[in-house]
């Protein structure tokens, strides 16, 4: 019972931190990477689909992102999804070719997308808490339903207590690396 519990408690907490690595690499640097359109949903024929599912996504140069339509009749419907993203960027057709320039950030937009991730982290921190809550109440539980003795929950709880620490380093790195990523200029 006690592998169990560290074992599904150890997921949950990487599964969290994976999911802060994700929702930091939607926050837009002045850089362009074409993972920041993964999350942008096109009109496919009525049917919401992932942008990297009708285009490719490349770069052009450091600032500009290219999106090269499998089907050209799609460069329209491609160009109205990024627009109408919340990542507030303004595509431009060139042919058969989407063209999406990142806009330089100015100093005011970089502290307010830095709250925006300490924000994710702060989520992530509290996240990974609550598996770490919800895995000692179960050995408590065990305990008090005698299927584990309280040697055996102590020392699971120093465990689970490694794991969670182990994790909220992870994200306070994940953090550092992020926040130092927006303030280069």
């Amino acid at each position: 019972m006690i592998a169990d519990v560290k074992k599904n408690a150890e997921q949950k907490m990487l599964k969290s931190v994976e999911n802060l690595k994700a929702n930091l690499a939607k926050v837009r640097t002045g850089r362009a990477h074409a993972g920041l359109l993964d999350h942008v949903m096109v009109d496919y024929y009525g049917n919401p689909t992932p942008i990297n599912q009708v285009a490719s996504v490349g770069l052009m140069d450091a600032r500009t992102l290219s999106v090269s339509p499998f089907e050209k009749k799609m460069a329209a419907a491609i160009e109205k999804a990024i627009r109408d993203s919340d990542l507030g960027l303004n595509p431009a057709s060139m042919g058969d070719v989407v063209r999406v320039p990142m806009p330089a950030l100015t100093e005011e937009r970089r502290k307010d997308l830095i709250k925006v991730v300490r924000g994710e982290a702060e989520d992530s921190r509290v996240a990974v808490r609550n598996v770490r809550r919800d895995a000692n109440e179960q050995l408590k539980k065990g305990v008090k339903d005698k299927l584990v003795s309280e040697d055996e929950e102590r020392r699971a709880s120093d465990d689970i207590q490694k794991l969670t620490d182990k994790a909220i380093a992870e994200i306070d790195k994940q953090l550092a690396d992020k926040e130092k990523e927006l303030l280069t200029v």
